[in-house]
């Protein structure tokens, strides 16, 4: 069996001229990148399925509020499969569990069913970052990891810039259940292509499943999450019971979840990851670069629509190059890690970061498209230049058994930082709109209501700025972090 294979005379695979390490690489960054695309691949067909099945906003809403929720309650507990299978039963087993949810979608007579399979995908989505952030950190040596988390960020950020537009031409010339048949073959040959090449590179450690915990981290991250998600459902926002009483249970829930972890010998996601200062370090870049990311691509586009009065296709194209140029920019900036460091990417990056911030803080009904594509270019390549470096640095202090946990952790993050990100960001919007219309002469004229629209959009840009200041303040705390236990080989051997 592949499985039993083990490689225990090199400290990492890559170093092993005996392992062909493309093809284990090749095995997960194909399911990793038809997995993502499915995030977005079915936003711009949410409208289509409410004709379709004749269900109202809100309910077609769940495809996309249910699975950021079933996310975020299976990361949290990969750390601990991580421990309990093999590499390459793990992968086999989410990328099967992926297929049968988007076979389920494909064939669903009533929104239901198609609800169902679009939930059983997300717990295949939600485990596969994890497991792949795990796997290249156990394969690569600290000094080569950069570049091979680039291509992760290549994946990350590639498949969601052109999931919108891929997904236009589909539903208009195939239908959408061609969103789903589509992906089928590719998942299809990821498992056939993962069951040849890919081999185990973890070690089973099997460590006690406490019950308890995985109670209260379902509650707590799954009502974080639901309550931050649900705040666009009401028009009391915040103030709605729905939304404020899940948050509430949900921070009881993750409070009650980390007092158990720290008390636990075997957590089941281990809270001891932030005693190494590079990895705390790398979480708060993170949870503020996904956030000003955020504001970017869910307040944009609403400016651009309103007060500029773009078609949705128009802002879309505004918004392309960015995110292209993200992707395809992110290997460049794993390279340039690997050679100087993160602070020579991270500290000039979140100064422009900043800058552009403020720069989209002055935005008004005159503003030229050329400033908005090149303000948005400037973001998303920042991003690139901060937000992986940052990450693959933390991430190279921890010890190996903390591997599984720590990308545990980052990856729990990512739903939760973009869940509260974009509720909070348009909630503010709101309410400086609200106040600027409730102090204007004539709040029923366009002019005025747009006028307002581009001052909730300020404000929003302006908080983004302070948040990005905090992060150059960070950078410049930053240094290349290593292993304890191989800076004291190395010095050893020097």
């Amino acid at each position: 069996m592949k499985d039993n294979k083990t490689h225990k005379k090199y400290e990492f695979l890559a170093d092993d001229p005996n392992v062909k390490v493309l093809p284990i690489m090749l095995s997960l960054i194909i399911g990793a990148f038809f997995a993502i695309l499915n995030e977005t691949l079915l936003n711009i067909a949410l409208t289509t399925l409410m004709h379709e099945f004749n269900i109202t906003l809100p309910t077609v809403q769940w495809m996309a509020t249910g699975f950021m929720l079933v996310m975020g309650i299976v990361i949290p507990v990969s750390a601990l499969l991580l421990q309990w299978f093999t590499t390459r039963r793990l992968f086999l087993g989410t990328m099967i569990v992926f297929t049968i949810g988007t076979t389920i979608s494909a064939i669903a007579p009533t929104f239901s069913i198609l609800l169902v399979g679009r939930l059983i995908q997300a717990i295949g989505t939600g485990l596969l970052m994890p497991i792949i952030f795990n796997v290249f950190l156990l394969i690569y040596p600290p000094h080569k990891r950069g570049k091979i988390m680039g291509l992760i960020g290549l994946v990350i950020m590639f498949a969601p810039a052109i999931g919108p537009t891929l997904s236009g031409i589909i539903v208009e010339y195939l239908g959408w259940r061609y969103l789903f048949i589509t992906v089928i073959p590719f998942a299809l040959f990821s498992i056939l292509f993962a069951y040849k090449y890919l081999i185990n590179v973890s070690e089973v450690t099997k460590p006690k499943i406490d019950i308890l915990s995985i109670i209260y981290s379902t509650i707590g991250f799954g009502s974080i999450i639901y309550g931050f998600s649900a705040v666009g459902e009401s028009e009391a926002g915040f103030f709605s019971p729905n939304v404020y009483i899940a948050i509430v249970v949900g921070v009881i829930g993750i409070v009650l979840f980390s007092i158990r972890q720290l008390k636990l010998e075997e957590p089941v996601m281990d809270l001891r990851v932030f005693k190494y200062p590079m990895y705390t370090h790398a979480v708060l870049m993170f949870v503020i670069i996904i956030m000003a990311m955020f504001a970017s691509e869910i307040i944009l586009p609403i400016y651009m629509q309103g007060p500029l009065a773009l078609s949705a296709a128009t802002a879309g194209l505004v918004l392309l190059p960015g995110s292209i140029l993200n992707g395809l920019m992110s290997p460049f900036m794993g390279h340039l890690f690997d050679k100087f460091g993160p602070r020579l990417l991270m500290i000039p990056a979140s100064i422009v970061l900043s800058g552009t911030m403020f720069m989209f803080s002055r935005l008004n009904m005159d503003t030229p498209l050329w400033v908005l594509i090149t303000g948005f270019i400037l973001i998303m390549l920042t991003v690139s230049a901060i937000m992986m470096p940052a990450e693959t640095n933390g991430l190279n202090q921890l010890p190996k058994q903390l591997y599984p946990h720590g990308t545990a952790v980052m990856s729990t993050l990512q739903p939760v930082a973009g869940a509260i990100g974009v509720s909070v960001f348009i909630s503010i919007m709101n309410a400086r709109q609200l106040n600027f219309l409730q102090k204007a002469e004539n709040p029923t004229d366009a002019l005025t209501i747009n006028q307002a629209m581009v001052a909730g959009v300020e404000l929003v840009y302006f908080i983004g700025f302070g948040m990005t200041v905090i992060a150059v303040l960070l950078a410049f705390l930053v240094y290349r972090a290593v292993p304890k236990e191989l800076s004291e080989i190395s010095k050893k051997e020097g």
